[in-house]
Formats: structure tokens, C-alpha cells, sequence
């Protein structure tokens, strides 16, 4: 008996491959992705509507109209709002007097759509329930 003696001649190589690191990692990625996946909806919640189906603004009594024009300009019916973050305090004002909160976009076709998604959301931070894009209908 030899103590301190490693026998060299009965090494044999390890020839699998430990896989459980490997799966440790994965269900820890899992579990982040599942965690952070519902905190991923960001941005506005509008469904745009489709113009052959949208009803016409006709029907509707006196509405709220916000419209960008390709210049910039933003406006609540006829009066200019002078930038978008007096947009929302100016439609809560005039959306105090009214019992349905609802507004429609009326956008030029030349402003970026970047643009209208900004303008979107100021119109949803004034507290808006319903929000109408305007549109052109096809021309046949």
C-alpha cells in the first residue's frame, strides 16, 4: 500500500458532456423572459380604423377635432394649440364641458407617422375614452 501514489495507467477521459449548467441557465432565461415578457407592451392603445367600414363624422354632433397639419401646426377645432405638451391641458379643458370623452385625429397625410403617435398619446394623457382617426374615403 502506497499512500501519496496515483495510479496514471488507469485514467480513462470523461467523454460526456455535463448538460445540467447548461440547463440551469436556460430555465433561468425562461423564467426572465416570462417575468419580463407583460412589462413589454408598451406605446398607445388605439385600434386604427379601416377606411372603406369607418362610419362618417356626419353623425356626430359638434366634435372634438385635433388636427395636425404637414406644417406642424396642431389645432383643437379652430383655435392653435401653440406645442404638443399644451395639447392635453387644453383638451381637458375643453373636454370638462362634455359628457362623452371622445376625439377625433384629423392628420395630413405628409406628417411622419412618428408625429401622430406622439400627438396620440398627449390626446390619451388629457383622459380620452374614444379616439377617432379621420380619414379620406377611397376615391373610386
Amino acid at each position: 500500500m502506497e499512500i501519496g501514489r496515483r495510479d496514471s495507467g488507469n485514467r480513462r477521459t470523461l467523454s460526456q458532456i455535463n448538460v445540467t449548467p447548461f440547463v440551469d441557465v436556460m430555465l433561468v432565461l425562461l423564467v426572465i423572459f416570462m417575468v419580463t415578457a407583460p412589462m413589454m407592451e408598451t406605446g398607445v392603445d388605439i385600434n386604427l380604423p379601416e377606411v372603406s367600414d369607418a362610419p362618417s363624422l356626419e353623425g356626430v354632433q359638434d366634435p372634438v377635432v385635433v388636427s395636425l397639419t404637414d406644417k406642424g401646426e396642431l389645432r383643437i377645432g379652430r383655435s392653435l394649440v401653440p406645442e404638443l405638451e399644451k395639447l392635453a391641458p387644453a383638451l381637458q379643458q375643453v373636454l370638462s364641458k362634455r359628457n362623452e370623452k371622445e376625439v377625433f385625429l384629423e392628420a395630413d397625410r405628409l406628417v411622419p407617422y412618428g408625429e401622430v403617435v406622439k400627438v396620440m398619446a398627449a390626446i390619451k394623457q388629457a383622459g380620452v375614452e374614444k379616439l377617432g382617426m379621420v380619414a379620406e374615403e377611397p376615391k373610386r
